[in-house]
């Protein structure tokens, strides 16, 4: 027994010693240790020994299991060893790799045109006001001079939410104008950019939902001749020195003189093509002298006060910047031409 004892244990050792995996390792385990295993075999001999032979047996027998335990253990931890290092090779970043950069968001072209709208505003000295897109009719139509039966109070020009025609939502961001001269102090110079809408057919220049930006000066002195500065200085700032602008009389019930600003059409030049409609020229803004009317109502003299105002939409003033053909290219999200921007 003592010969089979030697035996197991240097062939075990030798064994241990030399396993390349985990599951070999186990399998060395159950052959060697396990129920059924070589030195438990030999083990289950001990009973033909005599009395005097058992305990020196039984001795060498625990020393031959401990120094397998022993030896399984030392396997087991080089295998960890070996399976670390291998992993972090594998894992190993190469830092002289170029990195991949990540992929960022653009700014939507009809929210930069909005930023530098505002930036232009601002440097002149006004300030931008923010309101709801739910409005009374009192404001959007009533407070602007445009009493009942005018042609944009109609159902089919308006969103509203009621049947009687009081609540809806806003056509325009001029209501803005109104609550500013309810509340602020004179003179007055704000713009108010947002939402609005309206039941147009949605084609190359028109939708249903747009946006809009409208200004109002009111101050002692203010002339026809300082909304012309201004607006064509906008147009300068916005699309460059030496743009091209047209002045039309036109009529809003809001103000008197009234005009409409045209831009020389960015895709044509001034030839006449689908964006234009052949025109050569695209409609920017309406504008005009704020109605003495419309002073009234907000407790202000017209014989001391004077002002102006404008409203013009946002995604044609983006068209024209980024000189983009459709309207309908903004609001699709189509990321193809969103990341050209």
């Amino acid at each position: 027994m003592k010969e089979q004892l030697a035996k197991i244990k240097s062939e075990a050792l030798a064994a241990f010693g030399a396993v390349t995996s985990p599951a070999a390792l186990d399998e060395l385990r159950v052959r060697y240790l396990g129920k059924k295993g070589e030195l438990t075999a030999v083990l289950k001999q001990m009973g033909k020994l005599s009395a005097e032979e058992r305990p020196a047996m039984g001795a060498l027998a625990n020393e031959v299991r401990s120094a397998l335990e022993e030896a399984i253990e030392t396997a087991s931890q080089k295998l960890e060893a070996e399976a670390l290092e291998e992993r972090l090779k594998a894992e190993a970043i190469d830092v002289t790799v170029p990195g991949k950069a990540p992929k960022l968001g653009r700014e939507h072209p009809m929210y930069s045109a909005l930023d530098e709208i505002k930036d232009i505003f601002v440097g002149m000295g006004f300030t931008v006001l923010d309101g709801p897109e739910i409005e009374l009719a009192e404001l959007n139509f009533d407070r602007l001079n445009a009493e009942e039966g005018h042609p944009s109070r109609d159902w089919s020009d308006t969103f509203y939410f009621d049947e009687d025609s009081r609540v809806m939502l806003r056509s325009q961001t001029s209501p803005m104008q109104v609550r500013a001269m309810d509340s602020r102090q004179l003179p007055i110079r704000i713009i108010a950019p947002g939402r609005v809408y309206r039941k147009d057919e949605v084609d190359a220049t028109h939708s249903p939902m747009f946006h809009q930006v409208e200004g109002m000066v009111i101050d002692k002195n203010v002339t026809m001749a300082d909304l012309k500065g201004t607006l064509n200085l906008l147009a300068e700032e916005l699309f460059g020195k030496g743009t091209v602008t047209r002045f039309r009389p036109h009529h809003f019930p809001f103000t008197e003189p009234s005009c409409e600003m045209d831009v020389q059409c960015h895709k044509c030049g001034g030839a006449g093509c689908p964006t234009c409609k052949g025109e050569g020229w695209i409609e920017l803004l309406g504008a005009g002298m704020i109605h003495p009317n419309v002073l009234r109502m907000a407790n202000i003299d017209p014989e001391e006060w004077s002002g102006w105002a404008f409203g013009m939409g946002l995604e044609r003033t983006a068209m024209r910047r980024f000189k983009i053909a459709d309207l309908r290219l903004i609001f699709e999200n189509d990321v193809r031409f969103l990341e050209q921007f």
